[in-house]
């Protein structure tokens, strides 16, 4: 990825930070995007440590127009824009009758709406860079999950989303990709709230027997497909899931 650049999302933390230090360690210059400013400022000190290039954008992209102008102040600061990761999202599990509006509101605007208008943005420099889109999915995509209607029904149409764009553009001289990874020990799974008055054996199917998935193994393979080695990727969703899905 040397002479390259990546705008990661949600990379104050977990995977999305995993992600942007090994594109980073690649060579790539890296815009940093997530609504945690304190640890974005972290994540890009890490990484100019190390030697690297960092652009820190404190951004809510529950906010449509935030959206487009981390895609520009990319351009504008690095010149020019080869991949985009969009690793950001939310997860507010609940019982389905007392979920509440702005639950619902936020879940679809982070996991779902900001993806598509991140790409909207970054399509005219990824289509001259001939670059490569990556969403994070997740097996919520692939399985019914109690209590996580709203997180499944974003990541099932970013799946399904993932695959229209790269119909879309199979002519065009970019790439289009998903990851879909099982629960991870990210802030997201660490601080979500017990579930009181729930049924916690339905809650248990959601797990593998193997245990959780490792941040690494997740970022590794995000990374790999932001990167020209994968030239042949086009249209797929990978399942990093221990074994979640395999039935």
């Amino acid at each position: 990825m040397s002479g390259k650049v990546a705008l990661v999302t949600g990379a104050a933390a977990g995977l999305g930070r995993a992600t942007t230090e090994r594109l980073a360690g690649l060579g790539a210059k890296v815009a940093l995007v997530d609504v945690v400013e304190a640890g974005l400022e972290d994540a890009a000190r890490t990484i100019r440590a190390a030697g690297g290039e960092a652009l820190v954008l404190p951004l809510d992209l529950s906010v449509r127009s935030n959206c487009a102008s981390a895609v520009e102040e990319t351009v504008k600061v690095f010149g020019q824009l080869d991949a985009l990761c969009n690793v950001a999202g939310v997860m507010k599990p609940g019982p389905s009758d007392t979920f509440t509006d702005e639950n619902w509101d936020l879940t679809m605007k982070v996991n779902l709406e900001a993806p598509f208008f991140l790409i909207r943005a970054s399509l005219p420099h990824l289509l001259e860079s001939h670059g490569a889109i990556v969403n994070v999915t997740s097996c919520a995509a692939f399985q019914g999950q109690a209590y996580f209607a709203a997180y499944c029904a974003t990541k099932a149409g970013l799946t399904n989303m993932t695959r229209a764009l790269a119909m879309e553009y199979m002519k065009a001289p970019i790439r289009i990709n998903a990851v879909a990874p099982g629960g991870m020990m990210t802030g997201l799974v660490g601080g979500m709230a017990a579930l009181a008055d729930c049924d916690h054996e339905l809650i248990g199917r959601i797990g593998s027997p193997r245990g959780l998935c490792e941040i690494g193994d997740v970022a590794e393979t995000v990374t790999f497909l932001a990167t020209p080695a994968a030239r042949s990727y086009h249209g797929a969703c990978i399942n990093i899931d221990a074994g979640v899905t395999a039935d």
